[in-house]
């Protein structure tokens, strides 16, 4: 797990503009590579990297990594799990280092972008060919590992982070509409960014840039995508396929056990992370496990579950019992890591677990990417519901009015259940799409028009709208919304938080249930595998419930809320009304309108709150990333 940086000249004005500033792209990334940096500049191509050793700690394994011939060098980030296999199908090869960035490049000088298929891992890596000045990007399937990629007429730009870009002195100009995406869903959907030029390298994707004399040429493919939901579902028996997926997951588990440094596991107490450090548990003497809990708020602390199954796998377990104010503290750290517009206030206490973890471990295991999967969350009970609509579902609907009366707040029990009676009532009226995309939104498209004055191009929004939900309401399978959330929920918002608050603590974070093999299986099975009226992870609960404690079992899911709303009245009020959200600050911007910022203020502190907290949340996030990054 590392950073990776660098440029590729299209011409000498390019290599002039960019390959001097590598460096500083180089350290940007001090925190996601902490062990040593290094840089190697070749014909167009000037790559950089800073390295968090995990597999293969000796300095012979430091990048940018050359043959021995010298005429290849590679920038990676991440971990191939696989790669002794790999290294067995090669030819001749006799390798130097034990590390599996030599094997990726020798499988690349082989085989090519075949190399791709290969390899099971997560990764975003770079190589350069100086006999034919080729450069060569390529992003894992899923998207784990991040590659962002900035061009102009003289120069390709990538990196792992923002900021890496952002040092080279790329234009940082705004791109209207990928911000009146961020407002609506608290981060900006893939592949475009919040800078014109800026886009993600997609999943599953290589590009190829190279020099042919004074001409510039460039090729995209897609190497592999997610199934689509119209794809053949398996024809595996329930039980048969309960046993295929209790084979793939202790396969992905058992891969993603290798490592030279300390190793862990994430225990929330939930199914997923405990299924995980079951199987963990089985491959080690005696697996470390970290899990949070909340001392000021009972109703989110599940340690007694993660205890329960840390004593039933007798794994060396820690607990970080956190108050609110440990919360606010790290506040101010999360903010200053975030290079690119990113509210998903979860990353406050995601960014302390890594914190905490980090101390005693350098990888730990965890168990995103299985509500995805196998449809974990409530929104995926409440699109059953509105896709089988029985008596109780009808009334909910009939009654929309009376629940836009009451009170709602994120921030209390009652006031969060009214949000949810609000947000079904209105979402059963509604098509598969635009329900998709009512439930996805923290705001409306008439509320973020309100608040903005960018000039918003509705023809582009819809462009992106439609790009998507275009699987939706092509079958009336559920799995339609699961492949939905794959591309949107977890990409974009799950993997980005975590990527991002792991590397700001130097953690590398592996993921199980993301192992292709096993999202192709996850994919292929029938909707009444994954969900019922009564339950949700079907096969995922049934797999492996002899595994774990019965109390893990039939108990309401929580998702923590951190206490926004707490904050903005008390310690961040200053903050609030003096600088980021101030009258003089908005009017300078010239990017929102002052009337509307007012009107949330003002309902932050009403007996109504509604979301307003989260609204606010998502502006102080921009305002604190636009103060750093483009005022100055």
């Amino acid at each position: 797990m590392c950073g990776i940086t660098g440029a590729y000249g299209k011409t000498f004005e390019g290599l002039v503009k960019y390959h001097p500033r590598l460096d500083a792209a180089i350290a940007t990334m001090a925190l996601r590579g902490p062990d040593g940096s290094g840089k190697h500049i070749e014909g167009s191509a000037a790559l950089g990297h800073a390295r968090l050793a995990i597999i293969d700690t000796s300095a012979s394994a430091n990048q940018p990594f050359l043959d021995d011939s010298g005429r290849y060098s590679i920038v990676f980030n991440g971990e191939i799990f696989n790669y002794k296999e790999v290294e067995a199908q090669l030819t001749n090869f006799k390798p130097r280092t034990s590390s599996d960035t030599e094997i990726l490049l020798q499988g690349f000088i082989e085989w090519g972008e075949d190399v791709l298929s290969k390899l099971n891992g997560f990764f975003a890596f770079a190589i350069h060919d100086k006999e034919t000045d080729e450069l060569f990007l390529a992003r894992d399937r899923m998207g784990i590992k991040p590659l962002l990629v900035y061009q102009d007429d003289d120069a390709i730009v990538f990196g792992s982070e923002m900021k890496s870009l952002m040092a080279f002195g790329i234009p940082k100009l705004i791109d209207a509409d990928s911000q009146f995406l961020f407002h609506q869903f608290n981060y900006t959907p893939y592949p475009e960014t919040i800078f014109k030029n800026v886009v993600e390298l997609e999943p599953g994707t290589w590009f190829l840039a190279r020099r042919e004399g004074n001409q510039f040429k460039s090729q995209w493919s897609t190497y592999w995508s997610i199934p689509k939901p119209t794809a053949a579902k398996t024809k595996l028996s329930y039980e048969q396929a309960q046993q295929k997926l209790r084979e793939l997951m202790e396969t992905s588990v058992q891969r993603r056990m290798i490592a030279d440094v300390p190793l862990g596991s994430f225990l929330s107490g939930g199914i997923d992370s405990s299924i995980i450090a079951t199987l963990a548990a089985r491959q080690t003497d005696k697996l470390n496990t970290f899990s949070i809990g909340y001392a000021d708020e009972p109703l989110f602390d599940e340690t007694h579950y993660a205890e329960a199954v840390a004593k039933n796998i007798g794994s060396n377990h820690t607990v970080f019992k956190l108050t609110n104010d440990d919360l606010f503290a790290d506040l101010h750290d999360v903010l200053n890591y975030i290079d690119r517009p990113f509210a998903d206030s979860s990353a406050l206490p995601v960014h302390i677990l890594c914190r905490h973890t980090r101390k005693h471990v350098t990888v730990a295991l965890s168990g995103d990417g299985a509500d995805e999967l196998f449809s974990g969350y409530n929104k995926h009970a409440a699109e059953f519901r509105a896709r089988n609509l029985g008596l109780a579902e009808s009334m909910v609907a009939a009654l929309r009015p009376l629940w836009f009366l009451l009170p709602s707040s994120r921030n209390s029990a009652f006031g969060s259940k009214v949000l949810q009676l609000q947000k079904f009532s209105k979402g059963v009226q509604l098509g598969a799409k635009d329900r998709y995309w009512n439930w996805a939104s923290f705001m409306s498209a008439e509320q973020v028009s309100n608040l903005t004055r960018a000039n918003v191009e509705n023809d582009e929004i819809n462009k992106r709208k439609a790009g998507l939900t275009s699987e939706l309401s092509t079958t009336n399978d559920l799995d339609e919304v699961l492949y939905t959330d794959l591309h949107q929920v977890l990409r974009n918002d799950m993997l980005t938080k975590v990527d991002l608050m792991s590397m700001a603590n130097s953690l590398e974070i592996r993921v199980p249930f993301l192992d292709h093999e096993v999202v192709e299986f996850a994919c292929s099975l029938p909707e009444d595998y994954k969900i019922t009226a009564t339950i949700r992870k079907r096969i995922l609960q049934e797999t492996f419930r002899k595994d774990l404690p019965d109390m893990l079992f039939n108990r309401p899911k929580h998702g923590f809320e951190v206490p926004l709303l707490h904050w903005f009245k008390g310690e961040l009020n200053g903050m609030i009304k003096d600088d980021l959200l101030s009258k003089q600050l908005i009017e300078e911007q010239q990017l929102f309108n002052w009337t509307t910022v007012q009107n949330l203020i003002n309902k932050l502190h009403s007996n109504n709150p509604g979301d307003s907290a989260t609204h606010i949340w998502n502006l102080i996030v921009f305002q604190t990333w636009w103060k750093k990054y483009i005022r100055h």
